[in-house]
């Protein structure tokens, strides 16, 4: 398999100095075990931090990178300034909160991004450093958004894949945070972007949408000449691990001791974090005992919180607001011989975890939102004696696939109150069931097959890389010289998207000073032609004062230089009226849409409607037009937020042979257009002629650039004595 970089904030080791030197143990958990298997198996590298803030001793120091490179790992140090500012302020001040919509633990000053930018090129050019053609480049997670995109500015070719374990929210939140085009442009840079749940795919792709206007479909994205595909991927657990921890017979005596007596027992275990829902939870018990006094003296709650980025001030007061709920409810209902809650404020050993969940009755995971939550799937594997109940919050990833599991509103109290009642009450017939249907689902999508499904599609299944990448600029320098050497020749010019920027309208799409400079200095050297699905007027209006031929409506109507307006005999008549109604029908029932009439044909623009609605309300005219228009003399086009219907048999190719017939012999041909309507004007060319493609999408052109400055930076750079245009790489 080829050689896979992962790149993620923490180094999977834990670094410890001790008197007598470093010391380096290896870390547990998820993540780590996941992405071990193909660091491993593929020989390659892992790049992050190692924790260390404060420089070691020469000899510490050198023994650690010894211990690190034999390890095949490489660290990307860190200053304690950048930890916190990057890390704390940044990623987990900012990003996190925003990430799983807590947007009111922002801060009113959004800090660190200059900082959180700095790192990310660090990380970015450590893999520079240690990249070799043919390397899978994986990076992790919200810390090192920027990293796909950084290395992309540097290794264009590389093969990069990204993977985000935390939620990815709504167009709406996310949209709130200032630096959202610079995140996206990070993500984008990569070739495969993976989510726990299909909802984060969409909500990325309304994102990019909306945020940067980015042509989107379900699983991909074009970007910058490139596609970017987009993946589900639920991240799994070491459920072997966890099934052998849980059968282990030497954990019997600690669940006997969790289990004194006949009690039930309810079992929490998160890290100390505001999204994790403790206070919620611990209201809902609460709520059980007011409910039910029955239960009293007959169930326990087991709460464990895993201390967690202690220097983030809002994680202090959750903190707080827990230890006084724990008190509230120990001080209401407790007895001399029962503790409603048995509270825990430091980690475990897997071992004592594993103990945990075989002990419960039921494990309650009920965060306010989380990416995925593999507590309950540990919990799920563990369970080797096939028994016990998950309570699960609908906003966790997990919920997504564990259907079997109970699952609760969190910020619906009682409603989790009576869950949680349910759950206790659970005849055995039904436990047994539930889990066996758990284990099954946790057991066959584990965490060996989440990594090795991403890296599969990574490395084979993506396609040739950057297929629709901009020409390299000595190929188009090339075709620029054949036209300036030649005796004559003909260029065929689109023009929105190709000479114009598309505006929200298609009446502000106004020619400006540079364009018709150009025009007019190309019109002395070479025969020009603007080829359009403009309206003639329109055309004639803007251009018509220049030495160049115009055709209208994709060639429907045509004019020579300094000659009349001819049209092609085709009667509209008989489909024209009703398509024009339905397509007014349908702009009326969406904001923003318009109808543009010409002669013989209509657009429906809606570039100034809402992206997601205007594309949904697109994609339901185009079934409505294909069965109107299956048995008339009309054809559906659909282009950069716009469904045209024009005749049959009109189209832009029409243009060239009428052309052509005035040309010199030996004249040659050049064409630049950016949409579909542009590859009938390309399938018509003669043979040797030059095509250029403006934009991302496929096309059967020969050459291809970026974008309108790129296309005029072209067009410019066919006059006598101008420089060759400078090509933005991808």
């Amino acid at each position: 398999m080829a050689r896979v970089l992962i790149v993620s904030n923490r180094l999977p080791v834990t670094v410890r100095t001790e008197a007598g030197g470093v010391e380096v143990q290896a870390s547990v958990g998820g993540v780590a075990t996941g992405l071990r298997g193909p660091h491993e198996r593929s020989g390659g590298l892992w790049i992050g931090w190692s924790g260390l803030v404060d420089p070691l001793p020469d000899a510490d120091g050198q023994a650690l990178a010894a211990r690190l490179e034999s390890m095949r790992l490489v660290q990307v140090p860190l200053t304690a300034e950048e930890v916190h500012r990057y890390y704390e302020s940044y990623s987990n001040g900012v990003l996190w909160p925003l990430f799983h919509y807590f947007a009111g633990e922002l801060p009113l000053e959004i800090e660190g991004f200059e900082d959180y930018e700095r790192v990310n090129r660090r990380f970015a050019d450590a893999v520079v450093a240690q990249h070799r053609p043919g390397d899978l480049v994986w990076v992790q997670d919200y810390q090192l958004m920027r990293v796909p995109a950084l290395v992309r500015e540097q290794l264009p070719d590389a093969r990069i894949g990204f993977f985000l374990h935390i939620p990815f929210p709504s167009s709406e939140t996310f949209r709130i945070l200032p630096q959202r085009e610079r995140i996206l442009e990070g993500l984008l840079g990569a070739d495969l972007v993976g989510f726990h749940t299909a909802a984060y795919v969409r909500h990325f792709s309304s994102s990019v949408l909306r945020t940067t206007g980015a042509w989107t479909e379900v699983d991909r994205i074009l970007w910058r000449g490139r596609e970017v595909r987009l993946g589900v991927f639920p991240m799994g657990v070491d459920a072997a691990h966890w099934t052998e921890l849980g059968g282990d017979p030497g954990i019997g005596e600690e669940i006997r001791t969790l289990r004194p007596g006949p009690q039930q027992l309810l079992v929490g275990i998160d890290r100390l974090d505001y999204t994790k829902g403790i206070s919620r939870r611990l209201l809902a018990y609460e709520q059980l005992l007011v409910r039910h006094p029955d239960l009293r003296e007959q169930v326990r709650l087991v709460q464990v919180a895993v201390p967690s980025r202690t220097g983030v001030g809002a994680y202090q007061g959750v903190r707080d607001t827990v230890d006084a709920l724990v008190g509230r409810i120990n001080g209401r209902f407790g007895t001399p011989t029962w503790s409603p809650v048995h509270y825990l404020f430091r980690g475990l050993s897997p071992k004592e975890i594993a103990a945990l969940y075989r002990a419960a009755d039921v494990l309650i995971v009920t965060p306010i939102r989380d990416g995925m939550n593999l507590v309950a799937k540990e919990f799920i594997a563990s369970r080797t004696d096939g028994d016990g109940v998950l309570v699960l919050s609908e906003f966790t990833g997990a919920a997504a696939e564990l259907a079997e599991a109970l699952l609760v509103n969190p910020y619906d109290i009682e409603g989790t109150a009576d869950a949680l009642c349910r759950a206790l009450q659970m005849p055995e017939q039904e436990r047994r069931l539930r889990m066996a249907a758990l284990r099954t689902r946790v057991e066959t999508y584990d965490v060996h097959r989440w990594s090795r499904e991403f890296l599969d599609l990574l490395g084979s299944d993506l396609g040739p890389p950057h297929a629709l990448r901009p020409s390299a600029p000595s190929v188009l320098v090339q075709a620029q010289a054949r036209v300036r050497d030649a005796p004559s020749a003909t260029l065929f010019l689109d023009y929105d998207g190709t000479l114009v920027e598309f505006a929200p309208t298609p009446e502000l799409a106004v020619p400006d000073v540079e364009l018709l400079q150009l025009l007019s200095a190309l019109a002395r050297r070479y025969a020009v032609h603007v080829v359009s699905g403009r309206r003639r007027d329109t055309l004639e209006r803007w251009l018509g004062a220049l030495p160049v031929g115009l055709h209208a409506e994709h060639g429907y109507w045509s004019r020579m230089p300094g000659e009349r307006w001819v049209g092609v005999e085709v009667d509209p008549s008989s489909w024209l009226p009703q398509v024009k109604s339905i397509l007014e029908e349908y702009a009326a029932r969406t904001p923003g849409a318009l109808v543009e009439v010409k002669t013989a044909g209509l657009a429906w623009h809606y570039r100034a409607a809402d992206p997601e609605f205007g594309a949904a309300q697109a994609g339901d005219l185009l079934l409505h037009l294909a069965t109107l228009l299956s048995n008339t003399p009309a054809e559906v086009l659909t282009g950069d937020r716009v469904v045209e219907i024009r005749p049959q048999g009109v189209n832009k190719g029409q243009v060239v042979p009428a052309v052509l017939a005035h040309a010199p012999r030996g004249s040659v041909v050049c064409a630049l257009g950016d949409d579909r309507t542009d590859e009938d004007l390309f399938a018509a060319l003669p043979q040797g002629a030059i095509s250029v493609h403006v934009g991302p999408a496929a096309s059967r052109a020969d050459l291809r650039v970026s974008n309108v400055d790129e296309a005029r930076s072209f067009l410019r750079a066919l006059l006598p004595g101008a420089p060759p245009p400078a090509t933005r790489a991808a």
